[in-house]
């Protein structure tokens, strides 16, 4: 356990990364859609089990198999993980690799977590909605399909999380450099 002498104390504002930060109005507003989102899209894992449970029986007990099915278990496990990503930012529930930085001052971890979120995570994520708008467009206006017989049409669509995911990920990023920007204000 660190010592009062190089940490800020434990409390409530304290994530499972160790640093307390105090939330912003900014950061309660884009929080709070960030884990709607999540929290809603947590019912695609029932589905997709349910999915996989139903095109098992299919399988071995009648079979019967079909690549639309399978698909579509690809597509919900892949919406379900870019989904859980902002959200996971927002929850602290990513992994964190704090070997280093659990030996800094409360401040040094503050500049830190400040200068990845503004150099990293957010160019990162604006980079990457940016560059994937095109890609959806394009795949909505050829109206893309999967190459496999029988596969599922619409293809745009599972590309277009591409975009939110990244597009809130950044709303993640604002939020968090908000909160830290607070943090830094106030006296030591």
């Amino acid at each position: 356990m660190a010592t009062a002498a190089t940490h800020a104390p434990d409390g409530p504002l304290a994530g499972p990364s160790g640093i307390p930060l105090p939330h912003t109005r900014l950061s309660r507003a884009l929080d709070g859609i960030i884990t709607t989102i999540g929290e809603a899209s947590s019912w695609i894992w029932t589905v997709l089990m349910l999915l996989i449970i139903y095109q098992v029986v299919q399988r071995y007990a009648f079979g019967l198999g079909s690549i639309r099915m399978e698909e579509m278990q690809w597509h919900l496990y892949a919406i379900g993980f870019m989904l859980g990503i902002p959200f996971a930012e927002v929850a602290e529930r990513h992994v964190r690799i704090d070997v280093f930085a659990e030996h800094m001052s409360y401040r040094r971890r503050l500049w830190i977590e400040f200068i990845g979120l503004l150099v990293f995570l957010l160019p990162f994520s604006i980079f990457v909605s940016w560059w994937s708008v095109p890609y959806v467009l394009d795949s909505w206006r050829v109206n893309e399909i999967s190459a496999a017989p029988d596969g599922l049409p619409y293809r745009y669509v599972l590309k277009a999380f591409i975009t939110i995911t990244f597009v809130l990920l950044a709303m993640t990023a604002v939020s968090r450099l908000s909160r830290v920007a607070a943090a830094l204000r106030r006296p030591h």
